[in-house]
């Protein structure tokens, strides 16, 4: 199919599921003013559909909007690649979303003009309704290694090189929160950064103060984590962000073996559970 014919074949099918009334919108992509950047778009009535597009620069995730209405009584319509499925499978894992509030129309994925898809396990969807073409044969082929974003951290391997690199790395965070908002696992009603509370983390911008986000954050999606790259294409000072989280996903790895959240919707948390029999002591 070309890429023209799959773009008509989206418009269809969610005319289709407005004109029957079986979903409340569906959640997919439409141009912008841009040439390069394409916008989240909801359809919400069949004429609507027309604007849906599909194209090398479809990059935005679909499934972290389904946080945007959440536990809802309706039924959502959503275009899911294989990112975009393994996010739900996760927001289905952290009772986030209810499989069956959700239609998702599956795309198999040919790559998009970003650096993230490089290292991409999973162009076709890992969980769908429907199937709307065949799937790529290149799936779980990926360009890169999984972890090369890794390979840079690792090599800072001194205590001293590795305070003064991510001295620098925060130095230029300006606490946006771009990172959380775009993460498809960071789904917390209220982030703690924002509640005010004697003794939470101040709104001060200094290396200190954005090096304790980070890293909280980095634990607190670690084992969760998609590892979508939605955190990096968004960050206006581009940060390793992704490559901070990796590390964690790598030494979970080492210590517990083949490790990828979002492939089922039966992920556990490896950093949220324990063991009574663990040969390590709790006292």
């Amino acid at each position: 199919m070309t890429n023209e014919q799959k773009q008509q074949l989206m418009r269809e099918k969610a005319a289709a599921l407005m004109n029957s009334g079986e979903v409340a919108y569906v959640i997919g992509w439409r141009e912008t003013r841009f040439p390069d950047k394409t916008a989240i778009f909801y359809v919400r009535d069949a004429a609507d559909a027309n604007l849906l597009t599909w194209n090398e620069y479809t990059i935005p995730l679909t499934a972290k909007f389904l946080c945007e209405d959440r536990y809802t009584d309706k039924k959502i319509g959503i275009f899911a690649r294989g990112c975009d499925s393994k996010a739900i499978n996760r927001l289905l894992a952290d009772n986030q979303a209810e499989r069956d509030k959700i239609h998702i129309l599956g795309i198999p994925c040919e790559g998009k003009h970003s650096d993230r898809c490089k290292n991409c396990r999973n162009k076709n969807p890992l969980i769908y309704d429907e199937l709307l073409w065949e799937p790529e044969k290149t799936d779980g082929i990926p360009e890169s290694p999984r972890f090369f974003r890794v390979e840079e951290i690792e090599s800072v391997n001194t205590s001293e090189a590795r305070s003064a690199h991510w001295e620098t790395v925060y130095a230029r965070c300006i606490r946006c929160y771009a990172c959380r908002n775009a993460c498809p696992v960071c789904t917390c009603r209220e982030c703690y950064v924002d509640m005010h509370r004697t003794g939470f983390q101040s709104k001060r911008h200094n290396p200190e103060e954005n090096h304790i986000f980070g890293v909280t954050r980095a634990f607190h999606v670690g084992d969760r984590c998609i590892e979508c790259g939605e955190c990096e294409r968004v960050c206006p000072m581009e940060l390793p962000i992704l490559g901070q989280t990796q590390k964690i996903i790598k030494t979970i790895e080492e210590l517990a073996g083949d490790y990828e959240s979002g492939i089922t919707a039966d992920d556990e948390n490896y950093l949220g559970k324990f063991d009574l029999d663990d040969k390590d002591s709790f006292t």
